[in-house]
């Protein structure tokens, strides 16, 4: 097979895959419908796909999943290129994929089903829960507060080492004694402690794991095959992670303050056999592109799935809907504008993260370039699941290109 070397401009340690001169070979297809079937015409989706394929010649990813789905149909499910950092084993349609941040969704959703359940109140302290969270001002911090980044704990500022993650008496030791930064006023990302918290309100709430409740609720309903925290099957080879694209330091600078390292640290915590052990809520649910946007489309259809009532509706719209909250949409963690739901990133009717004219789309993001989301007025659900970590790159116009290519050609 020939190969064709891509790199980046010298001196600023830039990295790139090796891609492929002809992309059929690496690549993977599911089951998917007909154009038609989608409300589509055959040009359509070839026109989506030919974006994806130039996303992954930019050379920032070692793998790209992609699935979509209109009006119910998946009338794209393919994946390009190799789930190991060595080129050797293909990824397919099969293959699981950290979902990083985007597994908050499906945390965020856990903790809707028990107030639909009446088994917790998101307006609740979460100190009513967890008495030992109160400590250090956190005593009004509510549930609806860490759903929506406003617990003022959007990271840990003693000292904690990378292996701290694995430990998670030690996480919420920290949490529980952590000062609250401005707690219900202001709008900061809360990459992983947030989803430390609502683990434990549900571990205290349920007297089960979280992973007991979302193979209860979820996974086991709709027939997912993975969809787990971690993955603790050794026989099953998860898609690893590389670093790609320009390494300079006032990025490093800002994903320390984002998620708390940098980011080969990121990176090399996510392809440690102790990750796949873990039960990290925010950031290390395992799931195929096509599981993804199944969960998705569940979301949009109300909560129901193949004849079972997931979700109520009106749960659904709540979890999904913009938040009644204080102060504006700067988050100071990121830095840009940004709405939430309580557990969803939310879409904007001029630009947002999941493209142009989105006003009505919700979903997730992940580290770096992972898009779940699904878009009501397209009937539209998605999931992007990518494995190259590139903070900085040439890939950031291939995958506007696409983003527009997916919501003009589907709207």
């Amino acid at each position: 097979m020939t190969m064709t070397r891509l790199s980046l401009p010298a001196g600023f340690g830039a990295s790139a895959i090796t891609v492929p001169r002809h992309l059929t070979p690496v690549t993977d297809r599911g089951d998917e419908c007909t154009a038609a079937e989608a409300g589509l015409r055959p040009q359509q989706v070839a026109t989506i796909w030919r974006h994806a394929r130039e996303l992954y010649r930019t050379g920032m990813n070692p793998a790209i999943a992609l699935c979509l789905r209109r009006r119910g149909q998946v009338f794209l499910d393919r994946t390009l290129g190799y789930a190991d950092v060595d080129q050797q084993r293909l990824l397919t349609t099969g293959t699981p994929i950290c979902l990083f941040s985007a597994s908050k969704a499906v945390t965020a959703m856990l903790v809707h089903h028990l107030a639909e359940q009446g088994e917790l109140d998101l307006d609740r302290p979460v100190c009513h829960y967890i008495p030992e969270y109160g400590a250090m001002g956190k005593h009004r911090t509510t549930l609806m507060h860490v759903l929506t980044h406003r617990a003022g704990v959007p990271r840990i500022h003693e000292p904690v080492a990378a292996e701290d993650l694995f430990d998670y008496d030690r996480i919420m030791a920290l949490l529980c004694r952590a000062k609250p930064e401005n707690p219900g006023r202001q709008q900061a990302y809360h990459a992983i402690t947030a989803g430390f918290v609502l683990g434990e309100v549900i571990r205290r709430v349920t007297g089960e794991s979280i992973d007991a409740l979302l193979d209860r609720v979820i996974r086991r309903p709709m027939g997912m095959r993975y969809f787990t925290y971690g993955l603790r099957e050794p026989a099953v080879a998860p898609a690893e992670n590389a670093v790609t694209g320009l390494q300079l330091p006032p990025v490093n600078a800002f994903l320390t303050h984002a998620v708390g390292a940098p980011l080969e640290e990121v990176v090399g915590l996510s392809n440690d056999p102790r990750f796949l052990d873990a039960t990290i809520p925010a950031g290390n649910l395992y799931a195929t592109a096509e599981e993804a946007s199944r969960f998705f489309q569940m979301l949009l259809n109300d909560g129901r799935y193949q004849g079972q009532q997931l979700f109520h509706p009106e749960t659904v719209r709540f979890a999904t809907g913009r938040a009644a909250t204080k102060g504006g949409r700067l988050d100071r963690t990121l830095m840009v504008p940004l709405a939430f739901s309580p557990g969803f990133m939310l879409g904007a009717r001029a630009l947002s993260l999941y493209g142009p004219g989105t006003s009505n789309a919700f979903g997730h993001l992940g580290f770096i370039s992972i898009y779940c989301w699904a878009d009501r007025d397209r009937d539209l659900a998605g999931a992007l699941l990518t494995t190259g970590k590139a903070a900085l790159g040439r890939h950031f116009s291939a995958l506007l290109k696409l983003q527009m290519a997916i919501n003009r050609h589907t709207a």
